[in-house]
Order: structure tokens, then sequence, then C-alpha cells
């Protein structure tokens, strides 16, 4: 059926689909169309989820569609900002919608490859679990035990957990890849000597969104592995999940290290600075269906549970933020109202976002949507169900 509003929003019944149990969670083969179904089907309202689509479209991000002209604007302030990865201009607003599984809508050009932003960070913190189920180090471990350059040296650095680094709460001081610590997001108060002779705190004391200490994550992660996290990711989650061949993971062009004997590039959690993670809009959606599947696939376990549930979970210094996830919890100013606290979400720049809704069986994601209006979109949705 097509809606008759000016958006496009295909939402396809299949006869196949009718002989499942409308509670069995459905996983999409490589290569193949996404089984849709009718969302009657779930008694989901066809008109609402038809207004929360338009909604969608119509709150475009306001922001340059020439990304590297939107990175400059957005982070003009930073001292020493500049581009060192690849960016691309973006396209047209663009989402999926799944009820167990399967495909009940979706808009625009979900095959599109677009820079994802911070979204990246999710990726990244999973590469982390899968570390961490293969008991390389526990998130409680000192980072300098397994990174033993000089980047965790000094009584402030050498504090530091790779919990602190996955909830950002690390406090981490030193300069990567010519980018400096202090320079990313700097107060709205002080200049240059006041922010690069500032007080440390003590790690996992005080949140602090900094992709400096990201991308040093990503670096120790690298250390560890030994191997190309892009190549880890595609191996254990991408590939097995039936992920497409297009999406890609960028570095910065002086970030390339050498690890035993082998020119290595050091991959960024965002875009931040250009890099991070390429996407489709179909592929961020099975991601999310791993996730929303407690890390299983077709039976198989990609990455644990106990993981997820880690990484859902709130951290001491910020409630709403895990392992680089974000969480929906009431008092803070991340809050959407009228949506369930349980619903978690990877977030990035320019309106980019992959939504958990457990309570429903739910994946959502939407690209290039006001980054304001992503709250009442999804509110929106899940008032189309009962």
């Amino acid at each position: 059926m097509k809606n008759h509003s000016s958006h496009k929003v295909y939402i396809v019944f299949s006869i196949f689909s009718c002989y499942l149990s409308v509670g069995q969670i459905y996983f999409p083969t490589a290569n193949s169309k996404w089984e849709n179904k009718d969302p009657k089907e779930y008694d989901i309202s066809l008109g609402k989820l038809s207004k929360a689509i338009s909604f969608a479209e119509s709150n475009e991000y306001s922001g340059e569609k020439d990304l590297r002209i939107a990175i400059l604007k957005g982070f003009s302030k930073e001292p020493y900002h500049q581009i060192l990865g690849p960016t691309k201009k973006r396209g047209a607003p663009s989402g999926i919608i799944l009820k167990n599984g399967y495909q009940i809508a979706s808009w625009g050009d979900t095959k599109r490859v677009d820079m994802t932003f911070s979204v990246t960070k999710s990726y990244l913190s999973t590469v982390a679990g899968l570390a961490v189920d293969r008991g390389l180090f526990k998130p409680t471990d000192i980072v300098k035990n397994l990174v033993w350059d000089n980047s965790f040296d000094g009584k402030h650095n050498s504090q530091i957990t790779w919990e602190h680094l996955l909830n950002q709460s690390s406090d981490w001081s030193g300069t990567l890849w010519g980018l400096h610590d202090w320079a990313d997001r700097p107060p709205d108060d002080g200049e240059i000597d006041d922010w690069k002779n500032r007080l440390y705190m003590t790690p996992g004391t005080k949140y602090e969104y900094n992709d400096v200490r990201v991308n040093l994550l990503a670096y120790s992660l690298l250390q560890v592995w030994r191997e190309p996290l892009p190549k880890i990711i595609k191996r254990y989650i991408m590939d097995p999940i039936g992920a497409s061949t297009t999406w890609r993971w960028y570095g910065y062009k002086n970030s390339w290290v050498e690890i035993d004997g082998n020119r290595v590039q050091s991959v960024s959690g965002g875009g931040h600075s250009g890099g991070g993670v390429f996407i489709s809009t179909e592929d961020h959606a099975r991601f999310g269906l791993l996730f929303l599947n407690n890390g299983i696939w077709k039976g198989k376990k990609l990455i644990s549970e106990s993981w997820i549930k880690r990484a859902t979970s709130s951290s001491p210094a910020n409630i709403s933020y895990g392992y680089m996830w974000w969480l929906n919890k009431k008092g803070t100013s991340r809050y959407w109202e009228g949506v369930p606290e349980n619903v978690y979400y990877a977030a990035g720049f320019g309106g980019n976002y992959i939504v958990v809704i457990p309570d429903k069986k739910m994946v959502v994601v939407t690209r290039w949507i006001e980054p304001s209006k992503v709250g009442e979109f999804i509110k929106l949705v899940l008032e189309s169900h009962p």
C-alpha cells in the first residue's frame, strides 16, 4: 500500500508472513529483499504511522547537505579544528521501522550510504564488547596494562579503565592524531589558556562528550585486537547479520600506525573531523535488530546479552549514557516525553538515529531528522501501536 501524502511510504503485505507467528522474530537474509508485514497484523494504525513518517520527512535536518560545510560550521568554536577524514554530501531523510524484525514501513532511499557521525560510537562499543566476551580484558581493567606506550603515562591517565573510556568519564589528557583533548567541545566560558590549564577530574566522576578520547578508545582496541577494527566487526557482526558490502569505517589521513609490521589505520569514533562509519539505513536496521534480540541472530549468539545489558545501563557520571548508547531517562535533558525509559539509542550529528524499543519489539532507524524533533517522532510512532 502506498500512502497518498507527498512522502513515499511503502507498507507491503506478504501472504507468506501470515503463516508465521506474529510474535516470532524475523531475521532478513543477506542480499535479499527484506520481508514486509502489514502493520494491521499488529493492530498498528496505518494512519498514525503515516503521520509519524510525514513528521520525520517534514522536519529534515536544517544543516548544510554538504557535510564538510556542516561540520566546519557546527564545530566552529573549537580551536584548531580540522577535517582529517573523508566526508560526503548527505542524502534526503530516510528511515525504516521494524516490528518483530519485519519491515512495516520505510521512506527515502534506504540503501544509500551516508555518513553516520556518532552512531559510529555504538559500533565501536560493540568491538569492545566482542573483546570482553572473549576475555581479552574486563571493563574495570586499567587500560595501561594492555596499551603500554606513552598514551596512558602519568598519575592521572594511568588510572583510566576501559569502562571510563566507554562511558566518556575518563578525563584523559593528551593529543591524538594532532587533536587536543581540551580543544574538543571546550566550555562556553574562558579561552585557550583556561582550557589548556584545566583541573583534572578523577576518572569515572565526570562525564564529558569528547571525540579525541573516543578515538583513543579505538586506538586502544586496535592495540589489543592487533588488526583493523573494521575487519573485527565485519567478521563477528556485520557478515553474520547479512549486512551489505557497501558500508565503510574510516579513520584520518594521519591515523596510520604500525601493528606487527603492518601499516594499519586507526579508525575514528565519529565524523567530527571526518571519517567514521559510512553506512546505509538498511544495514543500521540489521544492527539494531541484533541488539533488540539480545545479541542473537538466527539462533547464534554474536555478542553476549550481559554485554548489551552493561552497554545500555546508566553510567555513574551520567544516567542518560551507557557504553556509547544513549538512554531515555526521566529528569534529564535527553528524556523523550511519552517514550518508555527502557528505550535506548545510537545518535549522531545531523539527526542520525538507531532506536531500540524493547517493549514493542521495534527498531526505528531515522536519518537526517532535526535532532530536537526526534523524541516527538518516536512518540508518534509509539502512538500508532496499541
